[in-house]
């Protein structure tokens, strides 16, 4: 199988994994479908209308003033020269005859009222195929929107899924862009494009039909083979275009995430961008970037838009080679304009295939994005039959753990082996980069060790449920985490069923209470982006108060005030403190301060423990423990 048979076949193998998850809407699906067909079908019926309107302007005169017409009940027959009427007139005739409406002059030609009654169906036909059109319409782009909501869902729950590694190596603006732009790109492909790709080819197939039909009852049987031999050009610009017009959509797929990556950058750091005076430099460099985007949009856009014009070009081309046919074979103006306006009218369609194809071709770059992501799996594994656990009993063990971020990379931390019994304190010091919260991430299965083991009670935490380790354990950070929402909403967020009292309860705990009530709004306050509206001092606190309320038995505090003046570390201590109380936590600070009461206490070092003890055994040693606590307290 040659590349090109193999990416056609990769792409038909995507949109047919779209469609599977048409499955809940196959319903509606099918009406919007039958109502296309239909569509197409009372597009046949409107030009089928087109000789029966030549034979009757052939036979009829609209009356004038002071016309003599039949006397009511004179049948056709009687009138003198009278012949029989036409075929387009046979169900005209059977209505007037039932309420006596006259069909003939008196000079033997057709009233009006023949050719309105003949051409009855006409408007009815027309107002069917607007109906079934509009049915179409409605149903298909409902289809596309539920598909294009559950594909989001899709893509955000297995996000949710990924491990932090994942996101590590991922670029964040690049994954908001898969779920926003790319999503929106196939909505439009199984919405918009999806119900004209319905129709577009049936009323291609319906013109040309008729056209055949026509032929051959008229014995025009040269016309149909030239019109065979010919039309086919028309999908040489689809063909040759379509290619080109995915390659440049892909990659202008590609330049929008690098541009909502960069946004996201920008926005997320704008106090350091304003903090080193680089506006202007960071609007330079988004419009380079926009300009590359651009230039993607424009190739792309060039290849769809000359798809019409060529075909236009074929078309005309068609035209003039079928124009040549009916000089030289005598075709009559009647046939000539029935004939062309059955081609003509199958031109809109044709011309609409190749805004389908191009529609296509971006839709399937971006459904190719979107399924590569969801078929990314770095979850980590659970255990066949995992291990309910509701509580915290005895201790966590770290055993000979190792452990790095990639196959191939430097071990962050070697050979680690530690106890924490329950109702205890450790702490974890060291310089920045020593593995210390490698070692938290560890305990609460952020990751799982390449070698060795972690145990709760005596189970290895990859045999535990995954909801039930989580659930035992609080992680507050030194990079405090607050949705754009309200203080209740943040302390709350984790523990859906808590009570008002209970998060009060909970602030309180965390010395939070006091500054909250003391704003108007007090928990109804909205914290914006991150917490922008709180100091450092409050966001850690209502970041401890989000741990409290959850109520774990084992607490890790990661960095926990390592970020904070000295009056709000120590509101911040106090209430690390009252927490600590009957938990086991696992502490990591560079303030000594913070581990001053530890039960023991692990000096790392490159990934490995080098000392370990009390504070004041360790100080007593004289070793780097000694030395990290004589460089803080000659601190200003």
């Amino acid at each position: 199988m040659n590349s090109a048979t193999a990416r056609r076949s990769h792409r038909l193998s995507l949109l047919r994994r779209l469609l599977r998850m048409a499955r809940p809407y196959r319903g509606r699906l099918i009406i919007g479908i039958v109502a296309g067909l239909f569509s197409a079908g009372t597009f046949f019926g409107l030009l089928s209308f087109l000789p029966d309107a030549f034979t009757a302007f052939k036979h009829v005169e609209a009356p004038a003033p002071g016309d003599v017409t039949v006397e009511e009940g004179t049948p056709p027959a009687a009138v003198p020269d009278a012949k029989p009427l036409p075929s387009a007139f046979q169900s005209a005739e059977r209505i007037a005859a039932r309420f006596d409406i006259p069909l003939r002059n008196a000079d033997n030609t057709l009233t009006w009222q023949a050719l309105f009654l003949s051409l009855l169906g006409l408007p009815i036909v027309a107002l069917l195929r607007i109906l079934s059109s509009f049915i179409n319409q409605y149903f298909m782009r409902w289809f596309g929107a539920c598909i294009v909501r559950d594909l989001r869902n899709q893509l955000f729950e297995s996000l949710q899924r990924q491990s932090l590694g994942f996101f590590g190596r991922c670029d964040i603006g690049h994954l908001i862009s898969r779920c926003v732009n790319d999503a929106a790109s196939v909505e439009h492909v199984v919405s918009v494009t999806l119900a004209e790709a319905v129709r577009a080819p049936f009323e291609i197939v319906a013109a040309v039909l008729f056209a055949v039909l026509y032929a051959v009852k008229n014995g025009l049987g040269h016309m149909i083979l030239v019109a065979g031999v010919l039309l086919p050009l028309c999908l040489v610009p689809i063909v040759v275009l379509g290619t080109r017009v995915r390659r440049w959509s892909k990659r202008s797929l590609e330049r929008v995430s690098d541009l909502v990556s960069r946004m996201h950058e920008n926005f997320t750091g704008i106090r350091v961008v304003k903090a080193f005076n680089t506006e202007e430099a960071e609007a330079e460099r988004f419009r380079r970037m926009n300009g590359r985007y651009f230039q993607s949009v424009l190739r792309a856009l060039r290849a769809e838009l000359l798809m019409s014009p060529l075909m236009e070009i074929v078309i005309t081309l068609l035209a003039c080679g079928f124009a040549v046919t009916c000089f030289i074979y005598k075709i009559t103006l009647e046939q000539i304009t029935i004939v062309s306006v059955a081609v003509f009218a199958a031109y809109r369609p044709m011309k609409q295939l190749a805004k389908i194809d191009a529609s296509l071709q971006r839709g399937s770059a971006a459904i190719e994005r979107i399924f590569a992501l969801l078929d990314t799996d770095t979850a980590l594994p659970e255990a066949v039959a995992p291990v309910a656990k509701a509580s915290f009993d005895d201790r966590i063990c770290f055993e000979n753990v190792t452990f790095r971020f990639t196959p191939d990379g430097p071990d962050v931390i070697r050979d680690i082996s530690l106890e924490l019994p329950r109702g205890s304190l450790l702490a974890l010091v060291g310089e920045t980069g020593s593995g210390k919260t490698t070692i938290a991430n560890l305990l609460a299965r952020f990751y799982d060790p390449v070698t060795g083991r972690v145990t709760l009670d005596g189970i290895d935490l990859r045999d535990i449920a995954t909801p039930d380790l989580r659930r035992l354990i609080g992680v507050v950070t030194q990079d405090t985490i607050l949705f754009n929402d309200t203080i209740a909403s943040n302390i709350a967020y984790g523990s859906p069923d808590a009570t008002q009292a209970q998060i009060e309860e909970a602030a309180r705990m965390a010395n939070a209470h006091d500054f909250i009530v003391a704003h108007p709004q007090g928990y109804r306050r909205n914290v914006g982006d991150k917490g922008f509206v709180l100091s450092g001092g409050e966001k850690q606190r209502v970041a401890l108060a989000r741990a409290i309320l959850r109520n774990p038995p084992i607490l890790i505090l990661d960095e926990a005030t390592s970020a904070l003046d000295t009056v709000t570390e120590r509101l911040v201590q106090e209430a690390i403190t009252k927490v600590m109380q009957n938990r086991t936590t696992l502490a990591i600070a560079h303030r000594l301060s913070t581990v001053r009461r530890a039960n023991q206490i692990l000096v790392i070092d490159s990934g490995r423990v080098i000392e370990r003890g009390t504070h004041d055994e360790l100080y007593a040693q004289g070793g780097r423990y000694r030395r990290l606590c004589d460089m803080q307290l000659s601190e200003p």
